[in-house]
């Protein structure tokens, strides 16, 4: 008989006990209650507490709040199990039972490998997580059961942080419970206000973890206002603007207005000292609110080259202003006595480094790095050259591509203004995943950027991607926890650990297909870096004719070894099968399209992603869960030349 005691009284380390003895029963079934109670003072059975509680040496660690540290020492009979906070005691509980055979290889229970153990293995363990920062940030078409889903699979694969970005993520929901992009499935309205008690519910979900909670981030050049952000990107023709609030708006060609009628990509005056006092009560009324908030995101508007162009304005440029706007919310936020901590972000125009401002408070920031208009052809591991570097010029702005341009605008701000904690916002779950027909390039950017993060002083990432990104396998979601948590593991070790969970004795096999595949069809030509004639089109390039042939054939030779290995004993196996399964249809139709728009035939490109949008329109319900049909969809959308695959699709 086994007993699980808490040292110390916590609501994550009473969910880690929890979460301790369900496993345990899952692999020993015969195990009989398993009970937990309180006793600071146990002597035997499972010990789950804090290193604190152990008398455990924590030295290594910065911020034991936001640092992890996994400690583990057991037997047959139980053992300690501890972290230097509470949800690193929770992570140092899943990576026991890692070391008991499970894996977590999709979210949900689907999702899980567990082995039936006859004995509890010996385990000697202790680990530094290498990366201080290690989640991720809700994207694409998102409904409620998948966030919850995710937020409880972030700790099992060893990530500490979740961010759930604006105030009201309404436009992230609306693309799926509209079935944006669907041929076949209605539209299901969902208000904001149920979006909002969802939100909510998440906040929970994450705090019972212990995870570290991101909030906003884009929407304070909009809601403070009075302008509504929530519909995203979508344009809106019926906004109103009060006259008060429209001399406050960004002046571009000489008027004052609503940035293309959307909130979201619209900038303020900022020069305007009544701009930022009115956006610094905001978000102090906000960070009172949400005192449950670890890390607020203070953002400016979600487009480039929009900045106010008022003859005060462009006496400093965007970033300098931005500092400026900072600060007057740092002051607000002191006068309050309020501890909010704030990330500010090194994006698009504020990717340039301030030239005359400084923050007066470094110890209330924290910088985020978002190469957003990267290339994903390379990887952190290249080395700055300031050489590449342009002058900022407003609004006119060019977006470096190469990761030595990317990295010398990251040195910049560091060496002219930020020496404190800087991580990335990264975007390799976005639509870049979907440029890499089997995920297996883009896993080893991903690896290769995560070992090279610290060379840039850089403390880890959050990835700005769908909650569904686990199509055709889960494989690039696995490598990146893994790898933030534990950088030394190698490349190789990963797909073998992953891969032969996932597909059993056949895994050598499927490894080899998929990369196969994978050279076939390059990420570089689907990201349109390959064209042989850029008069023809990104695409052009007959050279890649006998490539698609024969990725085709492969994906028909291979499917056979697929249907072979439908039934398998664990459930999460059988998944993975089923996902590859799906993937030969989609890979097929790929191909196929691939044959046409590498020679310009763009009729035939239209109509096999017509097909193959309808067609996955219908399966999507079956596999939505690791498949986002939205940002699937609005990716290929790229290869029709500007015309229409489905009647509704909204990008």
């Amino acid at each position: 008989m086994y007993n699980i005691y808490k040292i110390t009284s916590n609501p994550t380390i009473d969910f880690a006990a929890e979460e301790l003895k369900k496993y345990l029963r899952m692999m020993i079934v015969r195990s009989g209650e398993i009970p937990i109670s309180y006793n600071p003072d146990a002597k035997d059975g499972f010990k789950i507490g804090l290193m604190s509680d152990f008398g455990l040496d924590t030295s290594d660690a910065e911020d034991i709040t936001l640092d992890d540290i996994i400690y583990v020492k057991a037997d047959k009979n139980g053992g300690i199990i501890a972290g230097s906070n509470p949800g690193a005691t929770l992570i140092a509980v899943y990576r026991y039972l890692r070391f008991c055979g499970c894996r977590w290889l999709f979210p949900g229970i689907d999702g899980e490998w567990i082995p039936t153990v006859e004995t509890l293995p010996d385990v000697d363990y202790r680990k530094l997580a290498d990366h201080r920062y290690r989640g991720q940030c809700n994207e694409g078409a998102e409904y409620q059961t998948d966030m919850i889903e995710t937020i409880d699979f972030t700790p099992k694969i060893g990530m500490n942080t979740y961010m759930l970005e604006f105030d009201n993520p309404y436009c992230y929901y609306a693309s799926y419970y509209n079935h944006t992009n669907s041929a076949t499935r209605p539209k299901e309205p969902i208000s904001r206000d149920m979006i909002m008690r969802w939100k909510r519910q998440c906040e929970v979900e994450i705090q019972k973890r212990g995870l570290h909670f991101h909030d906003m981030g884009h929407g304070w050049t909009a809601e403070p206002f009075g302008l509504d952000s929530s519909a995203g990107w979508i344009m809106n023709e019926t906004n109103e603007i009060k006259p008060e609030v429209k001399e406050l708006l960004a002046m571009l060609d000489g008027e004052r207005k609503v940035r293309k009628n959307a909130p979201l990509l619209s900038n303020v005056c900022m020069s305007n000292p009544k701009t930022r006092k009115i956006m610094a009560d905001y978000i102090a009324d906000y960070a009172e609110k949400q005192n449950n908030v670890d890390f607020l995101h203070i953002w400016l508007a979600d487009e480039s080259n929009g900045h106010c162009e008022c003859p005060e304005c462009q006496k400093k440029i965007t970033s300098d202003w931005y500092v400026m706007l900072l600060n007057d919310i740092d002051d607000e936020l002191t006068k309050r006595n309020l501890d909010t901590h704030l990330v500010f972000i090194a994006y698009l125009d504020t990717f340039f480094a301030p030239l005359e401002e400084k923050l007066n408070n470094n110890k209330r920031f924290t910088m985020l790095y978002a190469p957003i208009t990267r290339l994903y052809t390379e990887t952190y591991a290249e080395k700055p050259d300031k050489s590449q570097m342009v002058p900022y010029e407003r609004n006119n702005i060019r977006k470096p591509r190469g990761m030595a341009e990317c990295l010398a605008y990251l040195h910049d701000w560091k060496e002219k203004m930020w020496t404190g904690d800087c991580f990335c916002y990264e975007y390799h779950f976005m639509d870049f995943q979907y440029w890499d027909i089997t995920n297996m390039f883009i896993s080893k950017i991903l690896y290769d950027d995560i070992c090279a993060l610290k060379s840039q002083g850089l403390s880890g990432i959050i990835e700005d991607g769908s909650q569904r990104s686990f199509f055709p396998t889960g494989f690039q979601f696995y490598v990146y926890g893994e790898t933030l948590y534990d950088s030394t593991v190698s490349f190789d070790e990963l797909k073998e650990d992953y891969f032969s969970h996932a597909f059993g004795e056949n895994w050598k096999e499927v490894v080899n297909y998929l990369e196969t595949l994978s050279d076939l069809m390059r990420y570089s030509y689907f990201h349109g870096l390959e064209s042989k004639d850029q008069s023809k089109g990104n695409y052009y390039n007959p050279d890649m004719l006998e490539n698609a042939k024969k990725a085709n054939q492969l994906v028909k030779d291979f499917s056979a070894t697929i249907k072979a290995n439908l039934v398998q004993e664990q459930r999460a196996s059988t998944i993975a099968w089923q996902l590859l399964d799906l993937h030969t249809y989609v890979a097929d139709k790929m191909t196929t399209m691939t044959q046409y728009l590498c020679v310009g035939d763009q009729d035939n490109v239209v109509k096999t992603l017509k097909e193959m949008t309808t067609e996955m329109s219908k399966r999507e319900i079956y596999y939505e869960r690791y498949y986002d049909h939205y940002l699937f969809t609005r990716t290929i959308k790229r290869y029709s030349g500007g015309k229409e695959i489905v009647d509704n699709l909204d990008v």
